[in-house]
This record gives C-alpha cells, sequence and structure tokens, in this order.
C-alpha cells in the first residue's frame, strides 16, 4: 500500500475494539494548529509597521483567511464526506503550512499581496478543510453526546492562540536580540517576521500529522454500547431522519441558523481581531497606555483560554439544556456584555478581561455548539457537508466583524492613539448584530418532511448510495 493510498477512506476504518476516545486527540492536534489564526494581533502591528500601511490594511489578511475558510468547507464539504477524514486533513496540512511560507516569502520581500495569497488565500483553504475534516466523523463516533464530541475538537480551534502568542513573542525575540515587544517599529526590517512564519510552518504541518495518521471512521452499523438511539430523538427538534446537503439549503431552518452563527461571529471576531491593539487602547492614560505589549499579548492569550473553555464547556452544556437555549443565552448574554464594556469597560482591568472573556466563550461556544444543532435537524448523512456549507457565515463574518471595528477606529485616529471612546460606535453596533442572530434562533423549527430522504438508514456513512 501506497502512501497516497493510505490517505483512502477504506484505509481509515477502526477494526473491532478500538477506542472512540482516540478519536478527539487526533482532531484536536489539527484544530490547535489552524487556530493561530486567532493569534495574529500579536504581531499585527508589526506587520503595519514593516509594510508601512493602515490597520484595515493588514486586517484585510484575517479577513481572506476567514472568507477561505468558509468558502473551502462548503465547496469541499462533500468531497471530505466522501473522502474521509484522513486525507482531508493531510490537504489541510498542506495547504496551512504552504500558506505561512508563501507570507515569509511576502514579508522578506515587501510584497503585501503575496502575504495576502499566502496566509490569506492558501492558509484559508487549509483552515476551511482543516476545520471540518473532523467534525463529521466526531457526530458519528458520539451519537450520543454530539455536543461533547464536537467541542472536545473544536476548543482546540480556540486554544490554538494560547500556544501561538507566547511563541510568536518568543520565537521573534530568539530571532532578533533586537525585537522589542513594546516597539513594533523594532521589526520594520521583517527579520524575526520571515523566521517567525517559516518556524510556524514547518511545526504545524508536523503536529497535523498526527492526526492525519490516527484518526480513523467508525464501522458500518458501529454504535456505542448501550446507546438507543430513539432516546436522542425524544429531544426538541432532534430528528432521526436524514436530509442532504443539497436539501439542506433550501430550508428555512438552514438559513436562520446560518444567520445565529453570522451574527454571533461577526460580534466576536471583530475583538479576537483587534484583541492586543484593544486592551491597551481602553487603558490610556497621557497618550501611553498602562498595559505593556507584553500583558496585552497575555490577554490575547486569556481570551484564548475563555474561546477554548466555552467551546467545550457551552457545547456540552448543550447535549443537557439543548441547542435553542444555550444560542439565546450566547446572543443574549452577548448584548448586555457588550454594553457593558462600551459604557464601564474602561472602569477596571479585570473587569474588562472577565467581560470580554466570556463574550469570548459565548462566540467559541458557538462554533463548538453549531454541528450538533446540525445534526439534530437535519440528521447525520452529509451533516459535514451541511456544515461546510453553513461556514459561509463565518466568511461573511469575517470581512463584517474586523471592518466594522477596523472602520470605526481607521475613523478615530491612527493606532496607539485611540482611546475606550472610540470603540464605543463599532461595541453598540456588535448589540444590534447579536439581537438580530437572537430572533433569527427563536424562529429555528424542525425541518419539514417533504425534504427527509426516504431511505435515511441507507444513506448513513458507509453504506451504498
Amino acid at each position: 500500500m501506497s502512501i497516497l493510498s493510505a490517505l483512502d477512506r477504506q484505509h481509515t476504518v477502526a477494526p473491532p475494539g478500538y477506542s472512540r476516545w482516540l478519536i478527539p486527540p487526533a482532531a484536536l492536534s489539527v484544530h490547535l494548529c489552524i487556530g493561530q489564526a486567532y493569534a495574529t494581533s500579536v504581531y499585527k502591528n508589526s506587520l503595519i509597521a514593516h509594510f508601512d500601511v493602515s490597520q484595515t490594511a493588514i486586517g484585510i489578511i484575517f479577513s481572506i483567511a476567514i472568507v477561505m475558510l468558509g468558502l473551502s468547507a462548503a465547496l469541499g464539504g462533500t468531497w471530505v464526506e466522501s473522502n474521509g477524514p484522513r486525507k482531508a486533513m493531510f490537504v489541510s496540512a498542506v495547504f496551512w503550512a504552504s500558506g505561512f511560507l508563501v507570507a515569509a516569502l511576502g514579508i522578506a520581500t515587501k510584497q503585501l499581496w503575496l502575504v495576502y495569497f499566502g496566509y490569506g488565500f492558501l492558509g484559508g483553504i487549509g483552515l476551511g478543510i482543516g476545520y471540518i475534516s473532523p467534525v463529521s466523523t466526531l457526530i458519528k463516533w458520539f451519537p450520543d453526546r454530539p455536543g461533547l464530541a464536537t467541542g472536545l475538537a473544536i476548543m482546540g480551534f480556540g486554544g490554538g492562540a494560547l500556544i501561538a502568542s507566547p511563541l510568536s513573542r518568543q520565537l521573534m525575540s530568539f530571532y532578533d536580540s533586537g525585537y522589542d515587544p513594546n516597539n513594533a517599529a523594532s521589526v520594520a526590517d521583517g527579520h524575526a517576521l520571515v523566521l517567525l512564519f517559516v518556524t510556524l510552518g514547518v511545526l504545524y504541518f508536523i503536529i497535523m500529522m498526527f492526526g492525519v495518521v490516527n484518526v480513523r471512521v467508525p464501522a458500518e452499523g458501529w454504535k456505542p454500547e448501550g446507546f438507543d438511539p430513539a432516546t436522542v430523538a425524544a429531544k426538541p427538534l432532534v430528528t432521526t431522519a436524514n436530509v442532504s446537503a443539497a436539501n439542506a439549503i433550501k430550508t428555512p431552518s438552514f438559513w436562520l441558523l446560518w444567520t445565529v452563527l453570522f451574527c454571533n461571529v461577526t460580534a466576536g471576531i471583530g475583538i479576537l481581531e483587534q484583541a492586543s491593539p484593544m486592551i491597551q487602547d481602553f487603558f490610556r492614560e497621557g497618550g501611553t497606555s498602562t498595559v505593556t505589549v507584553a500583558a496585552a499579548g497575555g490577554f490575547v492569550g486569556v481570551l484564548s483560554l475563555f474561546n477554548m473553555a466555552g467551546r467545550f464547556v457551552w457545547s456540552s452544556t448543550s447535549d443537557v439544556v439543548g441547542r435553542k437555549p444555550i444560542y439565546m443565552l450566547y446572543l443574549g448574554g452577548g448584548m448586555v456584555l457588550y454594553t457593558l464594556v462600551a459604557t464601564v469597560g474602561s472602569a477596571a482591568t479585570a473587569l474588562f478581561v472577565v467581560m470580554t472573556g466570556v463574550i469570548l466563550s459565548f462566540y467559541g461556544g458557538g462554533f463548538a455548539t453549531v454541528p450538533a444543532y446540525l445534526r439534530d435537524l437535519f440528521g447525520t448523512f452529509q451533516v459535514g457537508a451541511i456544515h461546510g456549507r453553513l461556514l459561509t457565515a463565518w466568511s461573511a463574518a469575517g470581512v463584517a466583524g474586523p471592518l466594522i471595528i477596523n472602520g470605526f477606529l481607521d475613523a478615530q485616529g491612527k493606532p496607539g492613539t485611540l482611546t475606550a471612546e472610540a470603540y464605543r460606535p463599532a461595541l453598540f453596533t456588535m448589540v444590534g448584530v447579536l439581537a438580530v442572530g437572537f430572533v433569527a434562533n427563536l424562529l429555528i423549527r424542525p425541518v419539514a418532511e417533504k425534504y427527509h430522504e426516504e431511505h435515511g438508514q441507507e444513506l448513513l456513512e458507509g453504506s451504498p448510495r
């Protein structure tokens, strides 16, 4: 058997007695790597200084990556379903690592378009394929606890910045003895940034190969010992039927859930993309921030902890309370917290950190819960492909969130001169966005029978189709 043929689906079927608890670590290894996307704010100001451009110009890198994440997940979702998680994880690793290397070339040659193409376009494809590659498999391994299973893996995406944030700072210090974390211009020549991107690309590829080697799909007809599907179907909004990806996008419930995800992500992603400069701006006195660059980088790590914990805690809670009630908490609670951040967020650093942290826990929880919400509404057949299509909401939010934040901030002044007041228009806008998502969630209903597949059980993964 060749190396490439080992990636085929038929060679990844788990043997009898294989422990399903080996699957989350494989998925986690991929999500921890691609979760580095959430640490871009750590070196955002360094890129601004290196290329001598606006916040929006650098923010576009992140937006392109998120757009490509959604598009590649939507277009590649069916391919991932048919080819299996191992091949999908491998393709993801190739694109993700290549994105870093091309971006490094762009930094070295001061060609910003190469950074857009590398980290944004190529890396974004790696993000999308890598993000959805284990989700369908996890849901099939954990039909009794889909929220817990997807939370275990997807929390890695939120936790990626927890590793990448301090790692990036340490590597830049190692590669450039003159690097000053309090002075973005100290790496304006790009030397440390180039070596940082090369190192991350190689390192992440190696780690992602762990997931490629260890992931498995369950054998046809497998189910957990003692599991009765009827107990799951008895819950509100949960179906035993199956809906194809083509039919799912014809249902009102899909587009209402798309709106829910778009609103929840738009509200959270703006903070993530601006996290490091934001906490410095909120606590600025006499033109100087009381929060150092190093402390701001630590804040990014704290947000990652909340993001990661929210993906596990809230998605696991949704297995008990249901998907619709948990999204009412994400969206309604977010409205309250954004209002508080805008009005009293600058009163104390600890208060600011806690409030933004809880917001990010809701943001992460929304991502981890949505695959289980899809499974409840549309069944397990092609749930990965449906999930991929739904992630176009993330693409749209990846543009909307940073544009709202950066657009307001660029109008208020230059980086390093802004205060908490400059953020208020953007934060209140996010409250309105969350209100739209709250209403959309309330309107979600079970999928009509006319969209169900006639032979649902025959369409389960591994069966002829």
